[in-house]
């Protein structure tokens, strides 16, 4: 099963997937967990990234993807999709979504976490709620005009870690 979360910043994404792969491990699934290049190389780098970066960055991310080690469940805490849509809505770049959109297809499971988390400021990570509406709408669109099917995953706390598993078992035919 391999599971793609995306989502708009301050959506939980991280969290999610944190929470998500030690309730899936604890179930005995054996999950290889992928997380966020853009959030390691904002770290590093002590900035957002530029125009020019944003390709490396999102071939970073689908290299961590390639190269997790081979499992029956894979978890990525985002894809180049989002990197895609950054560079959409940052600096009106559309070079990336082509190979995003496919790449994106390639998920068996894709949960969109909604917007319905309050706003936490961030460091340089965090631009803000309305961002965070653009983004999210953005996404939506993209997946919804290119055929890609997502679950939209809402709640706080455990409650969003339940609607997961829900749409987890959903895909898999009720069974998780």
């Amino acid at each position: 099963m391999k599971i793609a979360l995306l989502g708009a910043e301050c959506t939980g994404k991280s969290t999610l997937a944190q929470s998500l792969t030690q309730r899936l491990r604890q179930d005995g699934k054996p999950v290889t967990l992928v997380p966020e290049y853009l959030r390691q190389w904002c770290a590093q780098h002590g900035r957002t990234p530029l125009a020019h970066e944003q390709a490396g960055i999102a071939q970073a991310q689908s290299d961590g993807i390639a190269q997790a080690s081979p499992s029956d469940w894979l978890l990525c805490d985002t894809t180049p999709l989002m990197t895609a849509v950054y560079s959409h809505i940052y600096f009106s770049d559309d070079t990336l979504l082509a190979q995003a959109l496919h790449a994106q297809g390639q998920f068996d499971l894709t949960l969109l976490c909604a917007p319905d988390l309050p706003w936490q400021a961030d460091g340089i990570l965090r631009d803000g709620p309305a961002l965070q509406a653009r983004t999210d709408t953005l996404l939506r669109q993209m997946l919804s005009q290119h055929g890609l099917a997502y679950r939209v995953v809402t709640g706080q706390g455990p409650q969003r870690l339940e609607n997961a598993l829900a749409a987890v078992a959903a895909s898999m035919g009720g069974v998780a």
